[in-house]
Order: C-alpha cells, then sequence, then structure tokens
C-alpha cells in the first residue's frame, strides 16, 4: 500500500506541521485556491472540514480534490452526524478513489448548534465505530454488512481527542481506545493551558499510548482579546487560562494579534520539547495568511521533501 505525504513525513521522524481550510459557504472554487496559496509549501497536510459547527458549506471531499489538484496532500475530515454507514462507507470509497489519502474520524457537533437547528441527525454509528469501519475496509477488505470489498480505500486514519474536557481522568484512556480501534494519528484540541497538556501527555506515556498513535498538538493564534475570551467562557472544553488574557491586555491594542501569534509560536516550540509529540495541528481560524509566518518563526520551515 502506499502512504500519504503525511503519514511518510510521521513514520520518517520527522516533526509534522498541519493546518486547516475551511470549505466556503457556496461554490466558488476560488475561495479554496485562495486560502490554499496561503499554506502551500508550509504544511505536510491540510484538514479540511466537514460542515464544521454544523454550518453548510461546500463539501469536504470536493474542497479536498481542489487542494489535491493544488499539490496538497489533503486531510479530508469526516463526520457521523450527516450520514448512515451505509453513506460513510459510500463516500470514503469515492475519497479514495480520487486519491484522498487521509481522513479525519469526527462524530460531529449537533445540528442545534449550526444553521438548520431544526434538522435531522443520524449519528448511526459514532468516531470510533467509524475508525474501526475504515480499518475493515481497508485492512480486511469487507464492508460492514460482510461483503468483500473490490478495490480496498488505503487510507491514513486519524482522529480527534480533547486533553482537557472533563472527567480530565479517562482523557488518555479515550485517546488509547481511538487508537485500539485503528487511528493511526490524532490532533488535539487547542492548547493554551499547556501545564494541563503536558500532565495529560504524562498519562498517555504511562499508558504507551505515544508509541501507538501519532500526536499533533492543536495550536491556534488568538487575533483578539474578544477571540481568547469566547473561547475562555463559551467554547465547551477549551481551557484558556486568565493569564493569556491578561498578556494580550497589557500590550497596545494594534499589537494584540501579533502578540497573539507570538504565544502561538512559543506553545509550538514547548511542544517540540514534550516527549511523545509528534508534530502540530496549526488551526489559523479565518487568518490562513498568517500560517506561514507562524511555521517559519518556530523554525519549522523548509518542510522535509519526501
Amino acid at each position: 500500500m502506499s502512504a500519504s505525504n503525511l503519514e511518510k513525513v510521521l513514520k520518517g521522524g520527522n516533526f509534522a506541521v498541519t493546518s486547516e481550510c475551511g470549505p466556503p459557504r457556496g461554490a466558488d472554487a476560488e475561495v479554496v485556491s485562495k486560502k490554499g496559496s496561503y499554506l502551500k509549501g508550509y504544511v505536510d497536510g491540510v484538514n479540511v472540514t466537514d460542515n464544521q459547527t454544523s454550518v453548510v458549506r461546500m463539501s469536504s471531499i470536493a474542497a479536498a480534490v481542489l487542494l489535491k489538484q493544488m499539490g496538497f496532500d489533503p486531510i479530508m475530515q469526516m463526520v457521523c452526524r450527516d450520514r448512515n454507514r451505509i453513506a460513510l462507507q459510500s463516500d470514503l470509497l469515492g475519497a479514495a478513489a480520487l486519491g484522498l489519502d487521509n481522513v479525519l474520524c469526527l462524530s460531529g457537533d449537533h445540528q442545534k448548534f449550526g444553521d438548520h437547528p431544526t434538522a435531522k441527525n443520524v449519528f448511526d454509528i459514532d468516531s470510533m465505530q467509524l475508525i474501526q469501519t475504515i480499518k475493515q475496509l481497508r485492512d480486511e477488505g469487507r464492508f460492514l454488512g460482510g461483503e468483500e470489498v473490490k478495490g480496498r480505500p488505503d487510507m491514513f486514519i486519524g482522529c480527534a481527542e480533547n486533553p482537557f474536557a472533563d472527567p480530565f481522568e479517562i482523557r488518555a484512556m479515550r485517546l488509547a481506545k481511538k487508537a485500539a480501534c485503528g487511528a493511526q494519528f490524532v490532533q488535539t484540541q487547542c492548547i493554551f493551558n499547556v501545564p494541563k497538556f503536558e500532565k495529560w501527555m504524562e498519562m498517555v506515556r504511562d499508558l504507551g499510548v505515544h508509541e501507538k498513535i501519532y500526536i499533533l498538538a492543536g495550536v491556534t493564534p488568538c487575533k483578539s482579546i474578544g477571540m481568547a475570551r469566547y473561547m475562555q467562557k463559551s467554547v465547551p472544553g477549551m481551557d484558556v487560562p486568565e493569564e493569556l488574557i491578561t498578556r494580550l491586555k497589557g500590550v497596545p491594542k494594534e499589537n494584540v494579534a501579533e502578540e497573539g501569534i507570538k504565544i502561538c509560536v512559543e506553545t509550538i516550540e514547548q511542544m517540540r520539547a514534550i516527549k511523545g509529540v509528534a508534530g502540530v495541528h496549526i488551526m489559523a481560524i479565518e487568518w490562513e495568511q498568517k500560517v506561514a509566518g507562524i511555521v517559519e518563526a518556530a523554525k519549522l520551515y523548509p518542510r522535509p521533501a519526501i
């Protein structure tokens, strides 16, 4: 089986860098191309979100193919909210046929948080069962119904994890379960509370999970004090220490965004020093043009030529 660029980078022992490209709320392919142009040459893989926050957007498969045509190694996100096991398996086969090599398995945000709150959800299977499904299609060549797959989808399987959600004590075990299901890499929730993340990584190492799955630590540059405060107060499972907000308040208003980027770079440097962290996932939400500067400032450029 062939390997994706991201898989090769990680298996080669390189510190990986991934980022995100949110598809547009329309059919304009140029929006994807423009976002991609900011990331070109600076990341080993780029996530393509799947109707993130339950808001209708261009298909993650379509947007991932557009990025593939630009030379990227897309990481197609797939949520369980909108499709049953028949549609999920069908889309996986289609994505593989179009050359998509990476998939990130997610349960998906509840539709009540999005722009169609009265829509019916599906949740036929959850993210762990989706991981198992892809592994079965790829490794055993069997559909969930038991029939043979004629042309197996060769995909590098990823998942997400939040080291900060409650109860904190089970978070490492939850990642262990996903690894046991077949997840090969994980991208974490945004990390602002580094000491708490380090405690989580201690539990991960105690279970030996860091040897079974590649851990990409999630980082996000804060554009403003308002953004930091919103994540602190309104985003479930997000841990934004008050000290970070105080630091942003301590610089002139026109320098807050620059300070947010500086904090992000410092966080990346801290992640590189933690045993078991195999890379970073930079979530520059609708701020893709800043990713290149962050990667360069963190001394992670140029990227490995695979």
